[in-house]
């Protein structure tokens, strides 16, 4: 995560970079790390976020043996007694945390049928989303009920192609 909020100020110091104008932009483990930077980086200028890893992790542990929440319940199968512990540690990359805290402008994507980072996770972050900043930005999600992990594919990537000039306020490019 602290990667991740590096790369924005390194973005920022390039010449030629519009340093107001910079979106966190990931799926799955990227977009876990995008909310996490969406909500350690106040002023980042957007959201775009597809089936957000790290999301609702006690919850994903309920729902399904897919990794890495199998590879948990594998480690508590044989470390009983240590759930607390892991929770607690898990507690510190919850997407759902950086979420709250964030400001920026957000696009959400979510297949229904995912089994690897299950909707409710992306749904809590969604629903979460900028609830402690106060800043009530603008935010939006799509389901794709038919959609698995890939969350929509290029019919979602074209949403948010839509929609990130609408919020930097530049002109849409011709596609």
């Amino acid at each position: 995560m602290t990667d991740a909020v590096r790369a924005v100020a390194a973005l920022r110091a390039l010449p030629g970079v519009d340093a107001s104008r910079i979106a966190a932009v990931g799926n799955s483990q990227g977009g876990g790390l995008a909310l996490a930077v969406a909500g350690l980086v106040p002023d980042l200028a957007a959201l775009l976020v597809t089936a957000p890893f790290l999301c609702g992790i006690r919850r994903a542990l309920d729902l399904t043996d897919a990794s890495p929440y199998g590879e948990i319940t594998a480690y508590l199968s044989v470390h009983r007694g240590a759930e607390r512990a892991a929770y607690d540690t898990l507690a510190y990359m919850e997407g759902i945390s950086f979420a709250r805290r964030a400001h920026a402008p957000a696009h959400f994507g979510v297949g229904l049928r995912d089994t690897v980072c299950p909707p409710s996770g992306a749904y809590g972050a969604f629903n979460r989303y900028a609830e402690l900043s106060g800043a009530g930005p603008r935010k939006e999600i799509h389901a794709y009920p038919f959609n698995g992990h890939e969350g929509g594919d290029a019919v979602h990537v074209r949403r948010q192609l839509d929609w990130l000039p609408t919020v930097l306020g530049v002109s849409a490019q011709p596609a």
